[in-house]
């Protein structure tokens, strides 16, 4: 099914090759990190490693200072929906709300009936800006896909999952890397199938995984019903720029291959004999 609503139309056309060709890679700089210097050796990285979109706080100055520095288009992430007017005009691409995870180790929640009023302020706000809805991994799962049905009756244009704060790994190595994605993983495999079954034969919102991704569960993240990913601590923890390029680039390669892997798994058409 294609990738909808029309909102989607208004972004960058590489944007919507990575939806809907599903490998867009989105690297976090973090909700809460208001750095300068920081952001922009993020940025700078993202761009020089072939990501394809940047998520920074909801700063103006940040805005602007991300995109100069990495070329790339730039989405604003905050739960304060008043904060977006002004990072849209000053160059946001799209505004996101979510995710969550820099506020679960302070004890706070954000339950469906929140997200959903978070949602149609931001749309009344901006009806005419993209806007992606974080669903928060504390709700039962069941709970998430009903709420992602709801978030784009009331607007949400993309839909992103998350889960990598309640992951517990006991495993080191590959299958400690598994074990930290599943939560999100699983949100995006329910998340998808149930934003297409209401859809029916309308355009279906993408899903964008992230939380606890890396260059190994990417691949997963894609088989499971995402057009994209979110990464965020796998290259912001770093200190060393030149090293967060090496990692951007990995994970570049990693959605590369999960893309030849999904071609190659499809049906071969029948001769023409």
């Amino acid at each position: 099914m294609p990738f909808g609503p029309s909102r989607l139309d208004q972004l960058p056309a590489s944007l919507r090759a990575a939806l809907a060709e599903r490998r867009l890679l989105k690297v976090i700089a973090g909700l809460t990190n208001f750095d300068p210097a920081s952001v922009e050796r993020i940025s700078r990285a993202a761009g020089r490693g072939g990501a394809d979109l940047i998520d920074v706080a909801c700063d103006p100055a940040l805005v602007q200072r991300a995109a100069a520095v990495s070329g790339l288009p730039i989405c604003v992430s905050a739960v304060d929906p008043e904060l977006f007017p002004a990072a849209v005009a000053a160059g946001a691409t799209l505004v996101e709300i979510g995710n969550y995870d820099a506020f679960y180790p302070l004890g706070r929640r954000f339950e469906a009936a929140e997200v959903l009023d978070l949602t149609r302020r931001t749309r009344a706000l901006l009806p005419a800006v993209v806007l992606s809805v974080t669903v928060p991994h504390v709700l039962p799962l069941d709970e998430q896909e009903q709420l992602a049905v709801e978030l784009v009756a009331a607007g949400a244009d993309i839909i992103q999952t998350e889960g990598g704060t309640s992951a517990r790994p006991f495993s080191p190595g590959t299958l400690g890397l598994i074990e930290k994605a599943a939560p999100t993983l699983a949100a995006a495999h329910a998340i998808s199938r149930s934003l297409a079954a209401a859809a029916e034969t309308g355009p279906v919102a993408p899903v964008l995984c992230a939380s606890g991704l890396s260059a190994v569960t990417l691949p997963l993240a894609i088989a499971a019903g995402a057009a994209g990913v979110g990464v965020g601590s796998a290259v912001n923890r770093l200190d060393d720029e030149v090293a967060m390029v090496a990692v951007v680039r990995g994970l570049r390669q990693a959605l590369a291959g999960a893309g030849i892997t999904a071609a190659r798994s499809q049906p071969m058409a029948p001769s023409a004999e």
